[in-house]
């Protein structure tokens, strides 16, 4: 595919823009590309500046569970704009898409809506502090939980592409009270505990790792947390920024059926605008301002277009049976391009709609074995895939996602695309 118009857009841009985006991943150099800028997008199918189309398994980092500009969400929001955009006062459709949030997911009595995952995860930890007078927090190695300074210690996502595991310009200080072990470790999170049990405030994890690539959880390694820090006196925080609404309408906590004391999630909740929340119990949530003393705000927190959008997506996910039907065309589509890769030494990992390639010999089951994967091969199956008009995450750290606009047209056409690799 020739893209002259966005490597001209590209060049421009980092003139007035650092690394000439707005997230380091975007940049593609961890797949020796440059960006592509998009133009437009519909279902699945991306249209770049240059008119070429990709059938996307990014899906804005997994928010367009629907697709994109899913007619449904378009109408609703349609609407909802023609009121106005934001205006710093309550309006009903808050408490409506908290009302839905806390009927679906389990953990989640109440709720507030920020504006990123990141700012999710900061406050979620601030009301575990808050609430237990603790102040260590338990971390797993790989597991990213947004850019907040003393979350990017050994994360995965963007950080690990770019090959570090924290982050200049984050003070020592700032992490002293961040610990970290590898995920799936029941031995190493038991030493931890035995050690610092009475102090730390909270164990927050994705249940399903999605920014090492897709790690599921072996021999009940969330049950055993969930044990562990009742036994403790600790909080378990559910990071659901990507998971939540993804597997199930209950998140991966329903999917597991280990619940948490408080959750956060993001991404399918904002329906394609900037919107998270994070909950929990309601004597947890009560610990914040103005009930309480911890302190939490956002000029555009519970933004009515983002609020629209979300409550228009979790409508349409609340079909009966789509997560089956979805979950298994996603199993059978992942089953044969692992079949066709097997050969290559590519490993799969998955969970539900959600899937990573490794360029490993073995299933990676936590952050070390994911690091044993070739990145170099990784990369050179993007740029195939790129080049025949199939956009995955670019990154060997990332999920893939399949959509309910995915149809079997354009998962076979995936396939046979894989299939001259």
């Amino acid at each position: 595919m020739n893209r002259p118009l966005s490597q001209q857009a590209f060049e421009e841009a980092v003139r007035y823009i650092p690394g000439g985006v707005n997230s380091p991943v975007r940049a593609l150099r961890a797949v020796g590309e440059s960006p592509v800028f998009i133009d437009h997008a519909k279902g699945v199918k991306l249209t770049d500046i240059d008119g070429n189309e990709y059938i996307d398994f990014c899906l804005s980092w997994g928010v367009f569970i629907a697709g994109h500009a899913n007619p449904v969400v378009e109408a609703a929001v349609q609407r909802a704009i023609l009121n106005g955009t934001s205006y710093g006062i309550p309006t009903l459709v808050e408490t409506s898409l908290a009302k839905k949030v806390t009927e679906l997911i389990p953990s989640m009595e109440r709720v507030r809506f920020v504006n990123s995952g990141t700012e999710a995860v900061m406050s979620a930890i601030r009301v575990a502090r808050g609430y237990t007078k603790r102040d260590y927090i338990l971390k797993f190695e790989g597991c990213y939980h947004g850019h907040a300074d003393h979350l990017l210690v050994a994360a995965g996502s963007g950080v690990a592409t770019c090959g570090i595991s924290s982050s200049a310009g984050v003070p020592d200080s700032f992490v002293q009270y961040t610990l970290v072990a590898p995920f799936n470790d029941k031995e190493a999170v038991n030493h931890i505990f035995e050690e610092y049990g009475d102090r730390i405030a909270a164990v927050i994890v994705e249940p399903v790792p999605a920014n090492m690539g897709v790690v599921p959880e072996t021999d009940g390694f969330l049950q055993h947390l969930r044990t562990l820090t009742q036994q403790y006196g600790s909080l378990l925080i559910f990071d659901e920024v990507i998971t939540g609404f993804r597997l199930t309408l209950g998140g991966a906590q329903k999917f597991y059926a280990v619940t948490p004391d408080l959750t956060t999630v993001g991404k399918i909740v904002g329906g394609g605008f900037p919107a998270a929340a994070f909950g929990g119990r309601k004597e947890l949530m009560s610990m914040l301002a103005p009930e309480g003393p911890v302190y939490q705000a956002g000029t555009l927190s519970g933004n009515p277009i983002a609020m629209t959008a979300g409550l228009a997506t979790l409508s349409i996910l609340s079909e009966e049976g789509l997560y089956e039907r979805l979950n298994a065309k996603a199993a059978t589509f992942i089953a044969e391009l692992q079949g066709i890769l097997r050969h290559k030494g590519v490993v799969i990992n998955s969970v539900g709609n959600m899937f990573t390639p490794y360029f490993t010999e073995q299933s990676p089951r936590n952050f070390q074995d994911v690091n044993k994967s070739d990145l170099a091969a990784f990369a050179q199956f993007w740029r195939h895939m790129f080049a025949n008009g199939i956009y995955l995450s670019p990154s060997q750290f990332e999920s893939n996602f399949i959509s309910i606009a995915h149809t079997d047209t354009h998962l076979e056409q995936v396939l046979n695309v894989a299939n001259r690799f």
